[in-house]
């Protein structure tokens, strides 16, 4: 049967359509481990209307950043820290469990994911072990016996699957600092032979402890990066989202419409409201870092105008969304079928998006958290904006 439907009808199809942010990724272009020094990391280039359909992507390096904005742009980076979210221990059956924290509901108690967790239901009490050098497996031995972390399990989360748990801790410590000491720093399961330290899955400019997951974009920004553009007078702001499961679950559902994001905590403050305020009045820019800053930005702006919120966020931007502070983005190369690549489709358009992500495959960009970036100039923007 022929084929009737318009062109145009079939890409809104394919916009609303999981199986519409579908591309296939060799396996070695999943990047193991940071470039060093940091900026020396590739940088694809968006620069114009036409790139993606008509003309390519430019290629750069991430240090060339400052000749490529505009002196009074201003990038608006989130500053959250990775925690220790990673947790081993054991059952009082000595049955080992891995559990990832994904966020504290209230003092001490914490939503986590319990692997294997069928079994955890409520009263059960985990006994956590000291993290040892190399451990990454639940097939590790444990070498501490006594129990001087546990937690009870008070419910099951019907929305994640994960498990509320409540944290015993000692008189005098905090649940913190005891993390460092029995928690590890949790990487994706993409990244599975690499030698990164922890700080190199942290930002230069990591400040307020909270996320499970690094805003990756800002990983390629050293101190010495960050002064040259402050030298152009390129500044910087800061929010903060603290990156949790809404970020990096999966897009289960077939239309994209009734995908419904998990909340993530934000803050966006007074200072940054300010400067933003300032730079549009200027004539400047908005760059965000990261689809977590974009997040929190236009989080914070669903009333109508960027306002300082302080709160959680569930929005979930693609195609179709309606502007409102951002005017560019540098962002990393995402999972097919992620709500990440949604968000930059909803930017550039998903087909310009999927055709300058098989642009950077043919030149052999690294994807993902440890991988190259992406740079989306404002000239390049094709989008709906709300004023």
């Amino acid at each position: 049967m022929k084929d009737t439907s318009h062109p145009q009808e079939k890409n809104l199809e394919l916009d609303c359509s999981v199986a519409g942010y579908d591309y296939k990724l060799p396996s070695e272009l999943i990047a193991q481990n940071p470039a060093v020094p940091r900026d020396s990391s590739r940088l694809l280039v968006v620069n114009s209307p036409t790139t993606g359909t008509e003309t390519a992507p430019l290629h750069h390096i991430f240090h060339d950043l400052p000749a490529l904005l505009r002196s009074d742009d201003l990038l608006v980076m989130n500053n959250t820290r990775v925690i220790p979210a990673r947790l081993y221990g054991h059952k009082s059956t000595g049955a080992k469990i891995q559990v990832l924290l994904l966020e504290e509901r209230q003092y001490n108690c914490w939503l986590a994911l319990v692997k294997p967790g069928k079994s955890f239901k409520q009263g059960a009490k985990i006994i956590f072990d000291v993290r040892q050098l190399g451990i990454g497996d639940l097939e590790d031995s444990y070498q501490v016996k006594s129990p001087q972390l546990t937690a009870t399990v008070l419910e099951t989360d019907a929305a994640t699957g994960g498990r509320l748990l409540q944290f015993d801790v000692p008189e005098g410590q905090s649940l913190m600092q005891l993390l460092e000491v029995f928690g590890e720093v949790p990487l994706p399961p993409y990244i599975t032979t690499s030698e990164a330290a922890d700080e190199q899955y942290q930002t230069v400019y990591a400040k307020q402890p909270g996320a499970i997951a690094a805003p990756t974009a800002g990983l390629h920004f050293t101190p010495e990066l960050l002064q040259k553009l402050r030298d152009r007078n390129i500044n910087q702001a800061f929010v903060t989202l603290h990156v949790g499961v809404g970020t990096f679950r999966p897009v289960e559902v077939e239309d994209v419409t009734t995908h419904h994001m998990h909340e993530e905590w934000i803050e966006v403050p007074a200072a940054t409201v300010e400067q933003i305020r300032a730079t549009k009045a200027a004539g400047g820019r908005i760059i965000a870092v990261g689809t977590t800053a974009v997040r929190a930005l236009e989080g914070a702006a669903q009333s109508g105008d960027l306002q300082p919120f302080c709160g959680k966020t569930d929005l979930f931007i693609y195609p179709g969304y309606q502007w409102r502070v951002v005017d560019g983005l540098i962002t990393n190369f995402h999972l097919p079928r992620s709500s990440l690549l949604m968000l930059v489709s909803a930017l550039i358009g998903r087909q310009r998006l999927l055709n300058i992500y098989n642009e950077a495959i043919a030149f052999g960009y690294r994807f993902y958290s440890f991988g190259d970036a992406m740079l989306i100039l404002p000239s390049a923007v094709g989008v709906k904006r709300r004023d």
